[in-house]
């Protein structure tokens, strides 16, 4: 029997600008809500969390 591989997808379902961070959430197991809140804590600290949003969101493909 063929295990079943997780794949990572932007969501469709939990969006809220490119639905990275609610597929990010679904990927790990953990509420999309979480994954927010560590991309903004990483934009306000570092500034560089907007690059790393950016290229997920090219890199990352939709549902």
């Amino acid at each position: 029997m063929a295990a079943k591989t997780k794949r990572l997808f932007r969501s469709k379902k939990n969006k809220v600008i490119s639905g990275l961070c609610g597929g990010l959430g679904t990927y790990f197991n953990i509420d999309p809500v979480i994954v927010r809140l560590i991309a903004v804590g990483l934009v306000l600290i570092a500034g560089g969390g907007v690059l790393l949003y950016l290229i997920g969101w090219i890199a990352v493909p939709k549902e």
